[in-house]
């Protein structure tokens, strides 16, 4: 595949406190600065500035050949960027909701990913596709789902996901520069958490792409999530000190690659795994950290990897999704089912 990602350009300016949604913005904004190549395309993205308005005056300020209003039409979407890639542009699409991406998946698992290998390395398709994803927004079917297991699974394409305004405003800079195509999960409900806004120095350098994170140290357990669980999983931690447990919390960020080494090293010591995340069980992300975690750490896990997840069922109607997203209380259950086998 490409060469590693590079730390994005710095630029001078002075400490921002941003929400997930403001950090995007200003990422996306200092990568169409750096490199005239990026443009930006999808529904709603310029006049409106998107629906969730991630994109919010870039066609203002750098115009309609560069920041482009497509028709509703998710496989064009994509195909026209697998055009402009092999044609020296990076091309960042957004899916409106993760679940209208489904009309542009055989444009991304039959070309986008096989093209650099198809073509033995002379072609790279340096596409980033952001999907705003996951739930707790009250919305109807197909605005609410995880389908990111599914992009997980195919070669050829990394996925990654942001949970906070740091890694938003470094991660999707550092996407787009990444010669490979890459699909990028927003936490759509957490975009304009107020509780959430953090301190981002642009000037700071951010860490790998596909690098997980250790967010707190712990001993009793180990947590591992990524995306919107983030939050969830820091909540239970803070609660579980209150009682004396202390968890360990680690943010993947980087779901292709995974980067497991840190959790492996952290349930070496711990004893016990947890993993968190909005998607169905079967066949995901969870599972196959459960699976890697029992094949590397088998003689230091002191009870069976405990996962938290949304349930094998097509995503609720609002009034239930409450009972079906991961929360604070189910992910302490699973810590006490570990603690006590």
């Amino acid at each position: 595949m490409a060469a590693p990602v590079q730390s994005p350009v710095r630029t001078e300016t002075e400490i921002q406190k941003l929400t997930i949604g403001k950090a995007l913005n200003l990422g996306l904004r200092a990568a169409m600065e750096a490199d005239d190549k990026v443009l930006m395309m999808g529904e709603d993205v310029g006049r409106l500035g998107g629906v969730f308005r991630i994109t919010d005056g870039l066609q203002k300020d750098f115009g309609e050949h560069r920041v482009l209003d497509t028709p509703l039409a998710e496989s064009g979407i994509i195909g026209t960027a697998v055009g402009l890639a092999v044609r020296g542009f990076r091309p960042v699409c957004e899916i409106q909701f993760e679940g209208f991406i489904f009309p542009g998946f055989d444009q991304i698992v039959s070309q986008l990913a096989k093209l650099h290998y198809r073509t033995q390395g002379e072609i790279t398709v340096p596409v980033v596709i952001r999907v705003p994803f996951g739930g707790g927004i009250g919305a109807v079917e197909h605005h609410s789902e995880s389908p990111e297991s599914l992009f997980a699974h195919v070669p050829g394409l990394k996925v990654v996901s942001c949970s906070n305004p740091v890694d938003a405003y470094w991660m999707i800079q550092q996407a787009i520069q990444c010669d490979d195509p890459v699909l990028f999960f927003e936490p759509k409900k957490l975009y304009h958490s107020g509780a959430l806004k953090q301190p981002v120095d642009t000037t700071s350098t951010p860490d790998p792409l596909f690098a997980s994170r250790t967010l707190r140290s712990g001993t009793a357990a180990t947590l591992v999530t990524y995306g919107p669980s983030v939050k969830v999983c820091l909540d239970a931690a803070t609660a579980a000190a209150e009682e004396g447990t202390e968890l360990e919390v680690i943010d993947l960020r980087s779901l292709s690659p995974l980067d497991l080494a840190p959790v492996f090293e952290s349930v070496r010591r711990t004893g016990r795994l947890v993993a968190v995340s909005e998607a169905q069980s079967e066949s995901s992300v969870t599972a196959e950290i459960a699976a890697r975690v029992q094949q590397e750490c088998f003689y230091s896990l002191e009870a069976p990897v405990q996962r938290v997840t949304g349930f094998d069922t097509p995503y609720p109607p609002a009034k239930l999704e409450e009972h079906f997203l991961p929360d604070l209380d189910r992910v302490l259950h699973a810590v006490d089912n570990a603690l006590a086998w």
